[in-house]
């Protein structure tokens, strides 16, 4: 993919090794693998996949090691038209998670950060980000959030709020998509409608809560006083033996930018999002069966 990339994503890129169990083993015991495979995987990673195969022009920034898994990692990005560019090896191991898939296509994971160390953005990496219209950030690429606005860049950041990060602040943010779950641990004793105005009144002008096959709601900055909820179902489709939850919600806000990035409004971004997410859930890994726009277009697939 060539051209100014519209979306830079930042943050974590993994190798991932997944294996379906009927159940999850106990201590010291073994449980045969139903089906297994080695995939790419990482929160901010996957969601710049989403946005290549949705024709998005999308570039990555990240560390991986200087190990034949960094290799590969860099490898799968490239092959999806993902702008690599700005991921660059570190010495050291590359980060690598273990997947567990149950029988009911729910996922235990085991990540291990590698020894890449913490994203550094070059002069190069910060004009790509001036030139996106979204900078999408992880709980890895948070980070360097203050560094893009030290040095002046002002367009919008989304933060995928999926994985918990202590000390959290929104400052800065535009866009927080974070789980249900986080919302309610983030402000206990809150129902979830007031948790998302809650965290709307920290700086966001759109926060997103997924929900999994309940769907997503939002609320979005209006007039003082006055924000405005959205609400949208999950979409259904039938797993089947092969498929899993496993990068949904990544996928999810890869495709959430695509359709910001389109201009749709928030509704028929959050329905376009889930339907993507869910066709997604048809595979094993978190990327083999995420959707190109041509077969959502042409609804080659149930949807």
């Amino acid at each position: 993919m060539t051209g100014t990339a519209r979306v830079v994503c930042i943050g974590v890129a993994t190798l991932d090794a997944i294996v379906r169990v009927d159940r999850l083993p106990g201590p010291d015991e073994r449980v045969p693998g139903r089906d297994g495979r080695l995939a790419g995987g990482g929160v901010a990673a996957t969601a710049a996949v989403t946005l290549a195969r949705l024709g998005v022009p999308v570039a990555f920034v990240g560390r991986v090691g200087d190990d034949e898994a960094g290799r590969w990692i860099r490898a799968g990005l490239a092959a999806e038209g993902v702008d690599v560019a700005g991921l660059r090896p570190a010495p050291g191991r590359s980060p690598l998670s273990v997947v567990l898939v149950d029988a009911s296509g729910a996922r235990s994971l085991a990540p291990y950060p590698g020894e890449a160390g913490a994203i550094e953005l070059s002069a190069a990496d910060l004009e790509r980000c001036a030139a996106a219209h979204w900078v999408h950030v992880d709980h890895a690429g948070l980070a360097t959030v203050g560094a893009l606005r030290a040095a002046g860049i002002t367009g919008r950041v989304s933060l995928d709020g999926g994985v918990p990060i202590p000390g959290l602040t929104l400052a800065g943010i535009d866009l927080y998509a974070p789980t249900e779950a986080a919302v309610l641990a983030r402000y206990p004793g809150r129902s979830l409608r007031d948790g998302l105005e809650a965290a709307l009144r920290e700086g966001p002008a759109l926060v997103v809560a997924t929900r999994g096959a309940a769907g997503t709601v939002a609320v979005e900055r209006g007039a003082p006083g006055e924000p405005r909820h959205h609400a949208a179902p999950g979409a259904t489709i039938q797993l089947g033996v092969d498929g899993s939850t496993l990068g949904a919600g990544d996928v999810f806000h890869g495709a959430l930018l695509a359709a910001l990035v389109d201009e749709r409004p928030v509704d028929e971004a959050l329905a376009f999002a889930n339907t993507v997410a869910a066709l997604s859930c048809r595979a094993l890994d978190g990327r083999s069966a995420i959707p190109t726009r041509a077969e959502l277009e042409d609804r080659r697939v149930a949807v």
